[in-house]
């Protein structure tokens, strides 16, 4: 018979797995973004960035699952370091907008080995790794309906 505390137990928990994953390949690529004076959070903006020269700060946050609250002062200290410039859009105030640099298009050249540094690091098969993609992204699907 089950014990009414198994679900409890931290084996038995799908959240933790995906928590000590995230701070582990976190944990790997910070020597790589050590070197591009990013943290992994300024990094993926930038990946953002790099794809989206132009993007409101909304747009970027759905992007990156990561409220005004996280994001504001990410921004901040990345427009002081000369990466981006924040702006208000011109046809409604309430929108800013998130402009990429020359010097952060610049930072896109530095960080091209990262994603293969880190790559190597983890040990699975593009097939696993397609798999746990699609995994992860239909979790982050779901919870997002919930909201």
């Amino acid at each position: 018979m089950a014990d009414k505390y198994d679900a409890l137990k931290l084996e038995n928990q799908l959240c933790f797995p995906l928590y000590a994953c995230s701070r582990e390949i976190t944990r790997v690529y910070t020597p790589y973004l050590d070197k591009l004076g990013l943290t992994y959070t300024q990094y993926i903006t930038m990946m953002v960035l790099w794809e989206h020269p132009t993007i409101s700060v909304r747009d970027m946050g759905e992007l990156l699952h990561l409220g005004s609250g996280t994001l504001t002062p990410l921004l901040k200290k990345m427009e002081q370091r000369g990466l981006l410039t924040r702006a208000r859009s011109t046809e409604d105030e309430r929108i800013v907008n998130i402009t990429v640099t020359e010097e952060g298009m610049a930072l896109r050249e530095k960080a091209l080995d990262v994603p293969q540094h880190v790559g190597s690091c983890i040990n699975i098969s593009p097939e696993e790794a397609g798999q746990l993609y699609s995994v992860l992204y239909k979790i982050l699907d779901k919870i997002g309906e919930g909201e």
